[in-house]
């Protein structure tokens, strides 16, 4: 199957090595991957933000971007959030309406294009330890995605997977919530690590690079003995370097 790939902002200019191994389990999967290097971002900090015009142009540039006739796959399930659901926002009764409508039925988070369009879900990933599954705000609510991730991360050769005790509670990061409530959001990513290692985790695994990276910082500041890893890097994990 013939995929174009988008990389988001995030992962682009801070984890560029889950974007490549995004591209890698896209190819392990028997998929032909496309890469436009004209694409920027879906425009959701804008559109958070209240800037809604400037939204609308970085979100035409996307839909620009990107082919009518191919799925477009994420690591990114904030992102394909926003394009799925908020895009309606944008370009509802607009001249990008018909081509908005056909994006968002084409555009996928990793997870859910593997297992639910591709029905593949072993990579040959290994990665020993005992890991937690955080689902993210835009991954269960905005994608209805759970199982997909969970299914794919029980096939990693020696990683024993666990329950998160309140597993779908915000991590505290939220795009502009955490620069506007940096001391709740703080809090709150307290509250997830510490979860985390009540269970004796040694990861804490999501679909977002987003969720990580806030998650991430409160560990190494507090030097709590667990490290955040995107799916796709697990997935990729043993093998992609070969």
């Amino acid at each position: 199957m013939k995929t174009e790939l988008f990389i988001p902002c995030f992962i682009d200019q801070l984890f560029p090595e889950t974007a490549f191994n995004t591209v890698k389990i896209l190819e392990k999967a028997g998929c032909v991957v496309d890469y436009n290097p004209e694409q920027t971002c879906c425009g959701q900090p804008a559109f958070n933000a209240g800037f809604w015009d400037d939204a609308k142009t970085v979100g035409r540039k996307f839909l620009n971007s990107f082919s009518e006739e191919s799925v477009i796959v994420a690591p990114s399930a904030s992102c394909t959030g926003m394009v799925k659901n908020y895009y309606n926002d944008l370009f509802t009764n607009t001249v990008d309406h018909n081509k908005c409508r056909t994006v968002q039925g084409n555009i996928y988070e990793l997870s859910d294009f593997l297992v639910n369009i591709l029905q593949f879900d072993y990579f040959g990933a290994e990665l020993e330890g005992r890991a937690v599954y955080h689902d993210s705000c835009a991954a269960l609510r905005e994608c209805h995605i759970k199982k997909e991730p969970r299914q794919l991360l029980s096939k990693v050769l020696g990683l024993e997977l666990v329950d998160l005790p309140q597993g779908d509670t915000c991590c505290g990061f939220g795009g502009t919530f955490s620069v506007k409530f940096d001391a709740i959001s703080s809090a709150m990513a307290q509250q997830k690590v510490d979860n985390a290692i009540s269970v004796g985790a040694e990861y804490i695994i999501s679909t977002d690079a987003s969720c990580l990276l806030h998650l991430q910082g409160y560990i190494e500041k507090n030097n709590v003995p667990v490290k955040c890893m995107h799916l796709a890097d697990v997935l990729a994990h043993g093998w992609g370097n070969v």
